[in-house]
């Protein structure tokens, strides 16, 4: 196997692995002793359900977060440096995209290291698909201001990009304040304005599903602690 750093794809909930991951992805995750990774834990757990004969503790992990400083990220690449594979893995899908990890991507960029994205389930990508909107022009925006009166400012701004640039908006919260943010949606976007809500993408109860913003008056199913994805478009 080729040394580089490989950005390291993971389930995006409790999804079989051989449904969402290809073959290719553990044995390039068998040969990597050092991991850069958002959090220790779920890593160690996500490396178990790889490969269970993967043994833990001769393992080294490097944790990549908010906190992380400049100096440290600099400093996880050193054994990259010298010649031994490294792995960069999130908490849920894609590495780098709305994560940390581009981080050390940037640093492995900058210090003209060899760097390999492997295959894996990238709730972005997978909603687009699934939305019917526009997948050739489309922007994803993180989390919307919490005060709702930001928030409400931010929704028109994304939508009237809906309608001046042709390009679907995407933006995410957390999981325990979806409901809120469907209904700042509603109150906020045009009634023929389409909203797509994916929820639980490649996991049991997986639902995408399109609407107007008038129909969905009325009909929002639970989607209380369960992660969700908001598309918006025209």
């Amino acid at each position: 196997m080729e040394t580089a750093l490989y950005l390291l794809p993971v389930t995006l909930g409790d999804t079989p692995i051989e449904k969402v991951l290809p073959s290719y992805n553990k044995e390039i995750i068998s040969g990597i002793r050092y991991f850069i990774v958002e959090d220790v834990r779920s890593a160690r757990r996500f490396l178990k359900k790889v490969d269970r004969e993967i043994d833990i503790d001769a393992l080294t992990f490097y944790p990549l977060n908010k906190h992380t400083s400049p100096e440290d990220i600099s400093g996880y690449l050193k054994p990259l440096m010298n010649g031994a594979s490294m792995g960069v893995i999130s908490e849920a899908g894609c590495p780098a995209v709305a994560d940390p990890g581009a981080d050390v991507v940037a640093i492995a960029q900058r210090k003209k290291l060899k760097v390999v994205p492997l295959v894996g389930p990238s709730s972005i990508i997978l909603s687009v698909m699934g939305s019917g909107f526009n997948g050739q022009s489309f922007a994803f925006h993180g989390y919307l201001p919490i005060e709702p009166g930001e928030r409400g400012k931010r929704l028109k701004a994304l939508e009237q990009r809906v309608y001046a640039e042709n390009q679907t908006q995407l933006f995410i919260e957390t999981p325990y304040r979806n409901h809120k943010m469907v209904e700042d949606i509603l109150q906020n976007c045009r009634p023929q304005t389409k909203l797509c809500i994916a929820a639980n993408i490649t996991c049991e109860g997986e639902y995408i599903q399109t609407r107007t913003v008038k129909d969905w008056k009325g009909h929002v199913p639970d989607l209380s602690k369960i992660p969700c994805i908001f598309l918006l478009y025209k």
